[in-house]
């Protein structure tokens, strides 16, 4: 680890320029912009679309645009584990900035994981190759929920903080970085399953058998959860996003019962947040999968912004939603396997339902797919930004 940290350091340049910059993928920089960049952050299209305001085209960035679709990110994540390569805030900061610098987007997000945060609440947590993360949970009720420490996220992942402050130093000021955590829900169901699930047995059974010890369990990851989020916004996050990834299994019903009030406690405690760095508030985007059947309700949480997954078309989606939030989505990954003329024709489809509203942000419907063609990825984020001029 301490080696490739070495290389990276000795990469340190000037500031990389905004879009067209001529420094090549891969440099990164050490160097805290000096200038007074709050109001280029503020006014970046990005953020100017997640307060519904005019823009002069719809930006785009697209969940796990730092992954393993990249050759850059590669060639990084070979010389750690993934636990190793979050917790290294050079690495991190590379591959986030990579993203940005090799395909144009409008934000970066920092790169790390939901799942990080389960470590200071007394969880252990590895990846496994070919099986993904393995979470050391013996969940016993109300006795494990009072065993949950309260934690310092500042202190107990300050190696997120590192990420995000040495990030924003060096990413260009027009482009905000976004923060994110995992929604109480899908922590306590990768808590409860010991990992991903496909039937979800020991959550609805907790759910359904122990109601008292399910929002007991909610109620501190939640809290613990708003401390992570809060402390990212202090470490020099611009925006932030909660992915609830696994809350389509659910029923508007079970949604409505026994996770909305959660989430909406989540939400109401770090919305409105003002920037530390003057660049003004700090909006959240609300993300699951699964949940166009009851987007209403999941609306209802209290987002600034609402994700729509690749299962309703925008405008029907956007119509559950209403009028006052913004919408973020929702071209399927799928598509970025298709051939160019393809993926066109449904980026146009999509900025089309959005009809030219404000408060519109291009995305996908989930993240970006291990094998995904790199070069389809950087055409689609030609293609939003030509054909959204046109439309807006």
């Amino acid at each position: 680890m301490g080696t490739l940290a070495k290389e990276l350091s000795e990469q340190a340049a000037v500031l990389f320029k905004r879009e067209n910059s001529s420094v090549k993928a891969g440099e990164i920089i050490f160097q805290a912009v000096k200038a007074d960049t709050s109001k280029l952050r503020r006014d970046s299209i990005f953020l100017r679309a997640c307060r519904k305001e005019p823009v002069e085209r719809t930006p785009i960035w697209l969940m796990r645009q730092a992954g393993r679709y990249q050759k850059s990110y590669r060639e990084i994540r070979g010389k750690f584990s993934f636990l190793e390569l979050c917790k290294n805030k050079e690495a991190v900061a590379q591959v986030t900035l990579n993203a940005v610098q090799e395909l144009g987007v409008d934000a970066a997000i920092i790169f790390s994981d939901i799942l990080v945060v389960l470590e200071p609440m007394g969880f252990g947590l590895d990846y496994v190759a070919g099986d993904g993360p393995v979470i050391q949970a013996d969940f016993r009720g109300m006795t494990s929920v009072r065993k949950i420490p309260d934690f310092d996220p500042a202190e107990k992942l300050s190696y997120v903080m590192d990420g995000i402050r040495l990030t924003r130093a060096n990413l260009p000021p027009n482009i905000p970085l976004i923060g994110f955590s995992g929604a109480p829900f899908t922590l306590a169901s990768y808590l409860l399953e010991g990992g991903a699930s496909k039937n979800f047995i020991r959550t609805k059974t907790l759910m359904y058998s122990d109601e008292t010890a399910w929002h007991a369990l909610l109620e501190k990851i939640t809290r613990c959860t708003v401390k992570y989020l809060l402390a990212q916004i202090s470490a020099g996050a611009d925006a932030l996003q909660v992915f609830d990834s696994w809350a389509g299994i659910l029923s508007a019903d079970d949604y409505t019962r026994y996770v909305l009030p959660h989430s909406r406690e989540l939400l109401k405690q770090v919305s409105g947040q003002t920037h530390s760095a003057g660049s003004g508030q700090v909006p959240v985007i609300h993300f699951g999968t699964g949940t166009s059947p009851f987007l209403d309700v999941f609306a209802g949480a209290g987002a600034d912004v609402v994700g729509v997954d690749a299962h309703i078309a925008l405008d029907e989606g956007w119509k559950k939603i209403g009028s006052r939030q913004a919408v973020q989505g929702n071209l399927d990954p799928v598509m970025l396997f298709a051939a160019p003329e393809r993926i066109r024709e449904e980026a146009a489809k999509i900025l089309t339902q959005a009809g030219g509203r404000a408060g519109h942000i291009f995305n996908l419907g989930h993240g970006i797919l291990p094998g995904t063609p790199e070069e389809n990825v950087k055409y689609l984020v030609q293609c939003v930004k030509e054909l959204s001029t046109r439309l807006i």
